[in-house]
């Protein structure tokens, strides 16, 4: 899917005034080898805990954009690259986690998308805490479950519907 997240403001201009599109705020970093990436979001809330998301990403991605919402903590990492290798094995277009990803090596290997705050080499607790299919406060914007996520080099978008024909 080609696109340019400017483009898609600058024409949705009336969208990004009423809210049904939306910006993350600046800060994400990228890594995988997908600077691009597209699709509907399945979203997990957890905290220091990435339990969840290694379940997640056990499942077939269809294409879905898996939105993390890590509370912004950057005491440790909650994916790292076995997890993306997973996503990148089960159809996940992308990764954007609000927390920390480590293996940036093998992560970066890995054919999908990956937007994240930083880096941190501690692994994450495994407590099966947290919730799925929740709306999110990510910094920036709200991400409901369905929600059309897309990101570039210039930032990420979050949409109440798809602004793309497939």
């Amino acid at each position: 899917m080609e696109f340019a997240t400017t483009d898609l403001c600058d024409d949705h201009e009336d969208r990004l005034a009423d809210g049904t599109l939306r910006v993350l705020s600046p800060g994400f970093r990228h890594f995988g080898q997908r600077q691009r990436f597209a699709g509907p979001a399945a979203t997990l809330k957890v905290f220091e805990d990435n339990s969840l998301v290694r379940e997640a990403v056990e499942s077939a991605g269809h294409g879905r954009v898996l939105v993390v919402d890590g509370g912004g903590s950057l005491r440790c990492a909650l994916v790292g690259g076995k997890l993306g290798e997973l996503a990148q094995n089960n159809g996940w277009a992308g990764i954007v986690v609000n927390g920390c990803v480590r293996d940036t090596a093998e992560l970066d290997a890995c054919a999908i998308g990956i937007r994240a705050l930083d880096t941190h080499p501690r692994k994450s607790q495994k407590r099966n805490a947290g919730e799925r299919e929740v709306a999110l406060q990510m910094p920036g914007a709200v991400v409901r479950p369905g929600n059309w996520i897309y990101a570039d080099a210039d930032g990420v978008l979050v949409s109440d519907v798809a602004l793309l024909e497939d």
